[in-house]
């Protein structure tokens, strides 16, 4: 193999395994304020605007509108310890966790979409499924 095909080579591997290790860090991070019904250091994660969803109520709101939201959701379903990722993902640049945040109120399937925005991992859309039981 030519020496410069086998830089390139190693330059692309680096690079691609720095990249899933930086989506990853975001989402598990992210995931850690989620747990902890933390809406304020959720907040450092969303997109400028993001896409919360409710049992189907689904609305875009700026970053700040979404923590408000947010901060409201978990002052009604205070967290209880029982938080438990079940995937991540990535697809066509966009990736996503599949989680269960358990609540005094019962408990929520939450899919949490995330993408590049200026360079970094962004959460663009967080939806929360009421778990029937």
């Amino acid at each position: 193999m030519n020496k410069h095909i086998r830089s390139l080579l190693l330059i692309w591997i680096f690079l691609g395994s720095t990249i899933a290790f930086a989506q990853k860090k975001e989402i598990s991070d992210a995931e850690a304020h989620i747990r902890q019904g933390d809406s304020k250091g959720l907040s450092k994660y969303f997109s400028e605007t993001v896409e919360l969803n409710f049992d189907g109520k689904k609305q875009n709101y700026s970053r700040n509108q979404a923590e408000f939201v947010m901060k409201d959701f978990f002052g009604k379903n205070p967290p209880i310890d029982g938080f438990e990722n079940y995937h991540r993902g990535n697809n066509s640049g966009v990736s996503y966790s599949i989680s269960k945040y358990a609540s005094q109120n019962g408990s929520y399937r939450v899919f949490m979409k995330v993408k590049v925005h200026q360079g970094k991992y962004m959460i663009d859309a967080l939806d929360f499924t009421l778990i029937k039981e």
